[in-house]
Parts: C-alpha cells; structure tokens; sequence
C-alpha cells in the first residue's frame, strides 16, 4: 500500500480558499434582510446636469437590497441625504448589464436612445464595491471606456476577482481609483491595483487593513461567515472604510 503524501501548506491553504468560496456563495442566503425601494430601469430619467451617479455593486450572491450589508447602506444614505445632487442605485454583483443600462438611460438626455459626445462627456459617475462586486466595479468601468464614457472615481474594497474578469487593471477612462484589502484571512482581497494608462489614472492608493488588534462587529452575519469568512466581512463593515469612502464621494459634488 501506497502512503498518502503529506498535504503541504499551501494546498492547505487552497483547500482553505476553497471552503471561504463557498461560503461567499452561501452567504447570500443570511437573514436579516431589509428593502431598499426598488429601480425601476425603465423608467430611469436622466440625470440633471452635473448630478453624481454612483453605482454599488455587492459582493457574494447577495441581493441589492440587503442592508446588512454596507454597500448598500452606503447607496441608500446618498439616495435620502442627496436627492437632488446623486442618483445612487445599488446592485448584485451579477447584474453588470442592468448597472450598465442605467448608466445609458440616465445619460441619455434627449432621449432619444443614442448617447452624443456632449451627453458622454458630461457623465459624472463614482462605482464601488466589495468582494465580487469591485470586480464587477472595474468590468464596468471597462465597459463604459469602450463606450467612450469617462467614470470620475473607482473604489475596490477586498476585491475578489471574478472569472474572465481583471480586477487589478484600471481602464484609462477612469480620472481616479482606489483599493481597499486585507490579507489575513481565508479570503483575500486584491492587494494592488494599477493603471493600464497612469497618464489618465491616478490610483490614490492601495490601502491595507488589519482586524486583529481591533475587530470590527459582525452582527447580522450567519456564524459560518463569521468564522471562515470574518476578515473579509470585517474590512466591509469597517466604519473607517466606509467614511472614507461617502468622503471620497462627496467631494466629486460639484
């Protein structure tokens, strides 16, 4: 009989990336949801000259509508605390298409279906998100550069890249990104982003966080997040993240 090698530790650790995946997945299915009003894409009207749109993605596969999470809580401030100056819309991480849509409809000030070069110049837009959602953040800033759309700021909170997607190349329509991650749990954040053209992006920073000397609550999360999962969902509850990153939002007011 043949003897089993050992496992070494970073299969161990693979192994481990495995397990905190999955869980990513079932975290979607935690309680303790609440509403935000729903959009109504098809009835999206244009934006008013000079208004911020700002777009959350979540990570997971969880729904846009969960305030548990701080992505969304943070799109439903904006929406009650700046009605008339931000058009902020949340969205899972797997309706890119639906956040791209938006974004055209809310351009589109003539309506007549086809954005001019003075309608795209004059997007204002911020996109965030956590985990799968700031892969998702920077596929949509991909998608609108090949539109010939500018995106004003991206913001990446431990991103976790998604499949067929780069999460660690900002496209050259962006003015400004930053990245936010942490890199002492199961499952870990991208810890550097760059700039596919650094003549018309400046990455801010990448920004590492730690949670061992000062945990960050958890409540409203199952307990198997909690434990395969806590430095991951700690960097998305982290006040300090968070008010930076409304901060970093409002100052794009103009």
């Amino acid at each position: 009989m043949r003897a089993t090698p050992p496992i070494t530790a970073d299969q161990k650790q693979r192994a481990g990336r495995r397990c905190a995946f999955i869980l990513l997945i079932a975290s979607s299915i935690a309680a303790y949801a609440q509403k935000i009003p729903s959009l109504d894409l098809n009835r999206a009207q244009p934006v008013a000259l000079n208004q911020l749109i700002v777009i959350g993605f979540l990570g997971g596969h969880v729904s846009a509508n969960n305030l548990v999470h701080q992505e969304a809580a943070l799109i439903q401030k904006l929406q009650h605390g700046h009605p008339l100056s931000i058009h902020a819309a949340a969205f899972a991480n797997r309706d890119g298409d639906a956040a791209l849509q938006t974004i055209l409809r809310l351009l589109d000030e003539d309506h007549d279906g086809h954005l001019s070069e003075k309608e795209k110049q004059a997007a204002r837009i911020i996109i965030f998100g956590h985990s799968w959602g700031a892969s998702e953040t920077v596929t949509l800033a991909d998608r609108l550069n090949k539109l010939g759309i500018p995106v004003l700021l991206t913001i990446q909170v431990d991103s976790v890249q998604k499949q067929r997607q780069n999460d660690a190349l900002i496209p050259p329509n962006v003015h400004e990104a930053i990245n936010f991650y942490q890199s002492e749990g199961l499952l870990r954040g991208r810890v550097a982003i760059e700039a596919k053209d650094p003549s018309q992006t400046t990455v801010l920073g990448n920004y590492q966080l730690s949670y061992r000397a000062n945990p960050v609550p958890l409540d409203g999360f199952p307990w198997y997040a909690r434990t395969f999962m806590k430095q991951h969902i700690e960097i998305e509850n982290d006040p300090a993240v968070w008010n930076r990153i409304e901060a970093l939002i409002l100052t794009k007011l103009s």
